[in-house]
Order: structure tokens, then sequence, then C-alpha cells
């Protein structure tokens, strides 16, 4: 094993879609070290991918041209990211002793929470890959008039059952669908919503949510997923049929996996297939997921796939909060309670603190870049 890693205290997480998807995979595939398992994998993702969306697809010629993929390419993103993760994992156990399985857990966010099913053996990578390009095309023309808002306070903690309210109340309209993709820490949320729906919420927010409460678009177009939007084209009942029919046992995965589903360890023998269907429409629980893994003693987090993002930067902000707030009383006597108050704003980690003390040890986390360690260990 190798010795950067102590795999029982280890948690693996894998990164989702995101409108950039490339990393640094060209560097990886460059790597004579590195190039056959990237580019093996890659293969049989493309192979997989040209046979349901019926056109050519070469992931390695993509990568190599470092050209993205657009949102009208979207089954090419989920297949490179899942073939680029998997590999990632193959290399750490193959060439530097690193057994995958023996980690204390592993979780991903939306997308990744699939490749890790099948990085810890419960479904194959191509029963991976096959439901989401199966539904990639329908996901990505429900994009066309999604806009994503994130809904978060500076101060209060969010009353997630008023916005959720507020989303069924702005449903029953008619005219557009929103709701609760993620639930990100217990000042945020991940809305996404069809048409004008994201500006009818912030108009009614300031008569139901705290005053400090902010919503800020991305400019990006994203796949509904995690949401009732996808209901509108039957996708998660589409899904559920195909999970009854894969091939094979789905059996509890090695190392345990943490589902963004229900923000536990529910995988089991019997429900693997249950959960994937749930996966598509139902929020992904981040910050329940990431309290877990603080909670339970996991000192490095290896981030896989190509340039992760939201599961380090969200474990980044919680870092940077809770030192602020656990300075203040020393920091009172050097510049006076003004200053303080200033930083005290995050009324709403005082309010977890308490309940959730684990919270503490995440400025003491180590976090991995996968694929940033293996480009930067000696020939």
């Amino acid at each position: 094993m190798h010795e950067d890693f102590e795999i029982e205290t280890t948690a693996f997480a894998f990164r989702g879609y995101n409108v950039t998807n490339l990393g640094r995979t060209a560097e990886l595939l460059a790597d004579e070290r590195f190039a056959e398992p990237i580019e093996r994998y890659l293969d049989r993702a493309s192979a997989l991918c040209s046979d349901i969306i019926a056109r050519p697809v070469d992931l390695a010629a993509r990568v190599r041209r470092g050209e993205e993929a657009t949102l009208a390419e979207y089954a090419e993103a989920v297949a490179l990211v899942v073939a680029v993760e998997l590999a990632q994992i193959e290399i750490l156990e193959s060439q530097f002793g690193v057994k995958y399985a023996a980690a204390q857990m592993a979780y991903g966010y939306s997308l990744g929470e699939i490749t890790a099913l099948a990085a810890g053996g419960t479904i194959s990578f191509e029963d991976a890959l096959r439901i989401p390009l199966t539904m990639s095309a329908d996901c990505a023309s429900l994009a066309g008039d999604i806009t994503m808002g994130i809904l978060f306070s500076r101060a209060a903690v969010l009353d997630t059952r008023a916005v959720d309210r507020m989303c069924r109340e702005i449903n029953a309209e008619g005219r557009g669908v929103i709701g609760i993709s993620a639930y990100l820490a217990p000042n945020s949320l991940l809305l996404l919503g069809q048409q004008d729906t994201i500006d009818r919420i912030e108009r009614r927010m300031a008569d139901v949510l705290p005053r400090g409460t902010h919503l800020r678009r991305n400019p990006d177009r994203w796949p509904p997923l995690h949401t009732p939007i996808v209901w509108q084209k039957n996708v998660s009942n589409r899904a559920a049929v195909m999970m009854h029919t894969l091939a094979g046992p789905c059996r509890a995965p090695r190392p345990k996996v943490l589902s963004m589903v229900t923000g536990k360890y529910s995988y089991t023998d019997d429900n693997a297939r249950e959960l994937v269907g749930q996966w598509i429409d139902h929020p992904q629980r981040l910050w329940d997921v990431l309290y877990e893994t603080l909670a339970a003693g996991v000192q490095t987090i290896v981030h896989v796939g190509p340039e992760a993002n939201l599961i380090p930067s969200t474990f980044e902000r919680i870092s940077k909060n809770v030192r602020e707030q656990t300075e203040q009383g020393s920091l009172a006597g050097r510049v006076g309670w003004s200053a303080v108050r200033r930083l005290a704003n995050r009324a709403w980690l005082r309010a977890v603190l308490p309940a959730r003390a684990a919270l503490l040890r995440a400025p003491s986390l180590r976090h991995v870049r996968l694929e940033d360690w293996l480009l930067e260990q000696p020939r």
C-alpha cells in the first residue's frame, strides 16, 4: 500500500457532471504510465455511447483535442466522466497498491454516485453508463429553459420546508416546475427551475424567508436531474424499468457507499436497484453526506475524476467558516468586537455547531485530488 494513504481512514469522493469535464485527463493520457488504462476505459465508454446515441463517439480523440462536450453532447460528457473516474481507481490499485475496497467509505455527487457503485462492484461499468446514457437526450432536452439558482443565507439556517412549499405553490400555477436539486449546507440550497420560476421564487422569498437570504443565478444550462422536472419525460420510471432488467445481482458496494439519495449507508444486497431508480429525481443530500464523513473520523478524502470541484470546494468553505467561528474569542482581544461581529454573521453555523460538533474536524481533513496526485508521482 502506498505510504500516502491510510486506507482505513480514507473516503473516496466521485465528482458528477459539470460544464467542464476534461480536467487533466489529456495529461494522464499522454503519460506512458497511465495511458493504457485511461484509453481503454475511454474506448469502452465510446463504444457503448456510440451504440446508445447512434452516432460515432471517440472520447480519447476528444480528450487529445482538448474539446469540452457541449450540452448537445451531454451523453459524451457523462461517458467521459464515468470512464475517467474508474480508470483513475484502477491505476491507483494496480500501480500504487491502494486497495479501494478497503477504504472507510465512498460517495459521489449526482453521476458520481453511479460511478461509486460501479467501482464498488454493485453494478458493472457498462450498466453504470447504460442508464444515464439512455436518458441523456431527454435530460439534455429539458435543460433548454432551465435556470439554476443557489439560495443561501449568510445568517440564518434556511427553512427547507418553507422553500419546498414555495416550490409546490409555484408548480401549482402551471407555468413551469421548480424543485430543490441539492441540500448543500444548512444555509444553502440548489434550485433548478423552468421558465421564470426562479424569478417567481425570488419575488416570494422576502415574505417567507429570513432577511439576508439571497438567490444567485448560474448562467449555464443544466439538465434538471434530482428534481420532479424529469418526470415530464418519464425519465425516472424508464430508469427504474431498466434497473429491473439489469443482468446479474446488484450487491452491496465495497467500500460502503453513502447515498446522496438518503444521506445514509443505504445500499444493501436487496435494494440497490430501487435506490438507483430514486437517484434520478430525488434531491442530493450533500450536507448530510459531508457531515457523516466528518463524524465517521475520516482523515483523508480522495477526490476522484477530472477537475473535481463541488465536494472539495464545499469542504473548503466549511473549513474556512469553522476556523473563523472558532477563532472569534481570541480575535476579539486583538482587533475588537466590531470585527468579530462582522465575522459572526454566520448564525447558521453557530446554530448547528452544538449539535454537530464533528464540523470542528473540517479544517484538519487532508484532501487529495487524485488526478493531480497521480501526475505528481515520481517516475
